[in-house]
């Protein structure tokens, strides 16, 4: 994504960053599956409408979380997160909603929940698909009816929090499987957007890759040409999560300002090369003019670490003529 140095991202009309406790998270997407995605959420951030985050684990669904939050009219009020999946069940109905004083024992004092910490901005509930049925249905109830009643009290009072949810789950499978309340499933996926693999979005390895090199604190870094390839290479089961930790122990291991092969993880050393020749094509293998342009101008983003701009420059094209190109093969392939 490009922008200028505080504006909107120029593809999506997104503020590509995303406010936490410490410091901000940088929103960086080069492929067109991300860009694609932000241009959707983009629109969701007006709203007030329930959005559901679907994707696999790892993945970055709290950072577009965070993202459509940063560009809601909700944006300078709080954005409170909670993992449905970290917290036994008494206790998160607690987190949650708040209890009275004496409601059990340790309850020596009156607490607001989540809820009303969230109170005029957004609530992000991740592994919301966890969440155990008792509990659904307090959720729901208080999605439907605008307000929280704390545990041990009578009395409810009004809230008004946007709700972002988040699941590597199939949250329809779990409604047929009897695992998740069909009526709470159809109020919280009132939008949604399903976050790519970085798999499906090669196009984004070297750039987030030299994104969390830049958080570092080991001095300027760079990956060789041999580590480059092996980052592409790989599968990514553990997606965006899984290439800063690799990103990490490259730079742990590194010996002056470059990581090169063998700094990575053995799971990535494992992993077949990119670079490994491949045998002389016969005659009737050869490739289209399409398809030797398509590799050649990939070839050439890869070696900009994914830069538009740059590559556009090196091939001599606009950057809207890259971009075009780019769609263009993400159509045909």
């Amino acid at each position: 994504m490009e922008q200028s140095a505080d504006g909107p991202c120029s593809v999506c009309g997104l503020v590509p960053l995303a406010p936490r406790a410490k410091g901000t998270t940088h929103v960086v997407a080069h492929s067109i599956a991300m860009q694609d995605l932000l241009k959707r959420a983009a629109r969701f951030a007006g709203s007030d409408a329930p959005v559901a985050v679907l994707g696999e684990t790892g993945t970055g669904k709290e950072v577009v979380a965070r993202i459509i939050h940063a560009n809601s009219p909700r944006a300078k009020l709080p954005f409170v997160a909670v993992n449905v999946a970290a917290l036994p069940a008494e206790l998160l109905e607690s987190e949650l909603f708040g209890h009275g004083k004496g409601a059990f024992t340790g309850a020596v004092a009156a607490r607001h929940g989540l809820f009303a910490s969230a109170d005029g901005g957004t609530l992000f509930l991740d592994e919301i698909g966890e969440m155990p049925q008792p509990l659904q249905a307090k959720l729901l109830r208080a999605l439907q009816d605008g307000e929280v009643r704390r545990v041990g009290e009578t009395q409810s009072f009004a809230i008004d929090v946007r709700i972002i949810c988040a699941t590597h789950r199939n949250l329809a499978e779990r409604v047929r499987d009897g695992n998740f309340r069909e009526d709470l499933y159809y109020r919280l996926k009132v939008l949604s957007l399903e976050v790519p693999p970085l798999r499906a979005r090669k196009d984004d390895v070297l750039p987030l890759a030299n994104h969390f090199l830049a958080e570092e604190k080991h001095g300027p870094l760079r990956f060789t040409a041999r580590a480059r390839a092996r980052l592409l290479a790989y599968t990514w089961p553990g997606n965006v999560r899984e290439l800063e930790n690799v990103t990490r122990h490259g730079a742990a291991l590194a010996i002056g300002s470059e990581i090169d092969e063998p700094d990575l993880p053995e799971e990535l050393l494992r992993a077949p090369a990119a670079t490994r020749r491949a045998p002389e094509p016969k005659l009737g293998t050869f490739q289209t003019l399409a398809e030797m342009e398509r590799e050649y101008v990939l070839r050439v983003l890869d070696a900009c670490d994914g830069s538009q701009s740059e590559a556009a420059r090196v091939l001599g094209i606009a950057r809207n003529t890259l971009w075009r190109k780019l769609r263009s093969f993400a159509g045909s392939a």
